[in-house]
């Protein structure tokens, strides 16, 4: 996934690029502000980070602009905590609206939500039935994941918490983005609660043969 950056605030601009590279998106950050909407629309990008106040013209008249052309999801990120700012926002075809400061892993799972959505009402949520990685498979119809000739059933929790790892193979998932995606598939989860799936789904991976196939990555996350 290809993800642009507009924002004219070098620490800020410089910082996201970084965590988002470190989530393995590729990242284009722009770092002049002529032609704006043409040149992050020329790098062909899944998603845009959009700051409102930028030199020249606003992130509303970029959005505008983009918006006449494509749909690529477009989230905006601004220091102003005015409503009437984030409708203006979603008015203008924004997709979400981030204040600074702003929580680092809240803004990955925003993100992925938003990346998620738009993909499905682009009619490209179309998947598999069974998912594989490092030779195991996740069977989506079934709930269930195997190794080899040895199967396991899976809950509802752990099912889609093995789903959205697979989904997102070699990226860190920070603890909350989990949690937030389970909530906004109606699953009510909280963190000791995904810290009991996790045992339970590492449990039945070994019991399969698998070891060390989820790796904890310490103050970070989880990652296949």
């Amino acid at each position: 996934m290809h993800i642009v950056i507009i924002e004219d605030e070098p620490a800020i601009r410089q910082e996201l690029k970084l965590l988002l590279e470190n989530a393995l998106y590729k990242v284009t950050a722009l770092d002049e502000f002529q032609n704006t909407a043409s040149a992050a629309l020329t790098a062909k990008p899944d998603l845009i980070l959009l700051d409102i106040k930028l030199p020249g013209e606003s992130g509303f008249d970029v959005c505008t602009k983009i918006r006449a052309v494509s749909e690529v999801p477009i989230i905006f990120l601004t220091s102003q905590t005015d409503c009437a700012d984030e409708l203006n926002g979603m008015l203008k075809g924004g997709d979400d609206y981030i204040t600074k400061p702003f929580y680092l892993p809240l803004l990955l799972a925003r993100i992925t939500a938003v990346l998620k959505r738009t993909a499905k009402a682009a009619g490209q949520g179309k998947e598999q039935d069974i998912l594989q990685y490092k030779g195991v498979e996740l069977d989506i119809a079934r709930g269930s994941i195997r190794c080899q000739d040895s199967l396991a059933e899976l809950t509802k929790n752990e099912f889609k918490i093995l789903y959205y790892l697979f989904q997102n193979t070699g990226r860190i998932i920070p603890r909350i983005e989990l949690i937030e995606y389970l909530w906004d598939n109606q699953v009510f989860i909280d963190d000791n609660t995904l810290s009991v799936n996790m045992t339970r789904i590492r449990t039945k991976l070994e019991q399969l043969g698998v070891h060390n196939f989820v790796e904890t990555k310490r103050g970070m996350g989880y990652r296949l």
